[in-house]
C-alpha cells in the first residue's frame, strides 16, 4: 500500500469525510480506514477526469434518501407510514449505503470496492442508489398512510 497522500484526508477538516471513515473503520483501526479511503481515492482518480472528492460528494448526494416509510401501530395494525428523513439521518443512511454496498460487493480488494461503488453512486447507478430508489417507491407505495404522520 501507498502512503498516505495529504491532499486528499486533512484531519478533521470535514465532519462528513471524518463520519465516513469512522463508519468505514473496523475494530477501532482508523489509520487503516484512512488509508483504504486514500487508496479508494487514488483508483477514482485514475478511472475519471474528475476531481476523486467532488465524485465523493456527489456519490453521497446521490444517495441520500428524502423520505423513507417507519412502521407506526395504529389500533392494532401496523401501518408503513412515509415521512421525512432529517438531515443528520439522511446523512448517515447515505454513508451506510455506500459501505454496505461496497462491502457486498466481491473478488476485490476493499479499497477497489469503495472506489467503484463511489463511481458508480456518483453516476447514479449501482447498489447504494438502488436502495435510495427502493426507499422511494416504498414510500410512494404508502403514500394513503401519510395522514397517519401527523397523529401522536
Amino acid at each position: 500500500m501507498a502512503t498516505l497522500p495529504k491532499q486528499y484526508i486533512p484531519k478533521g477538516s470535514d465532519p462528513v469525510l471524518e463520519k465516513f471513515i469512522n463508519c468505514l473503520m473496523n475494530k477501532g483501526k482508523k489509520a487503516l480506514a484512512r488509508q483504504i479511503f486514500a487508496d479508494a481515492m487514488d483508483i477514482i482518480k485514475t478511472r475519471t477526469k474528475d476531481a476523486p472528492m467532488d465524485v465523493f460528494a456527489k456519490a453521497l448526494l446521490n444517495t441520500t434518501p428524502l423520505v423513507e416509510v417507519r412502521p407506526k401501530r395504529i389500533a392494532g395494525a401496523v401501518y408503513q407510514v412515509p415521512t421525512e428523513v432529517p438531515a443528520k439521518r439522511q446523512q448517515s443512511l447515505s454513508v451506510r449505503w455506500i459501505l454496505t454496498a461496497a462491502r457486498a460487493r466481491k473478488g476485490v480488494p476493499i479499497a477497489e470496492k469503495l472506489a467503484l461503488e463511489l463511481l458508480d453512486a456518483a453516476q447514479e447507478q449501482g447498489s447504494a442508489v438502488k436502495k435510495k430508489e427502493d426507499v422511494y417507491k416504498m414510500a410512494q407505495a404508502n403514500k394513503a398512510y401519510a395522514h397517519f404522520a401527523k397523529m401522536g
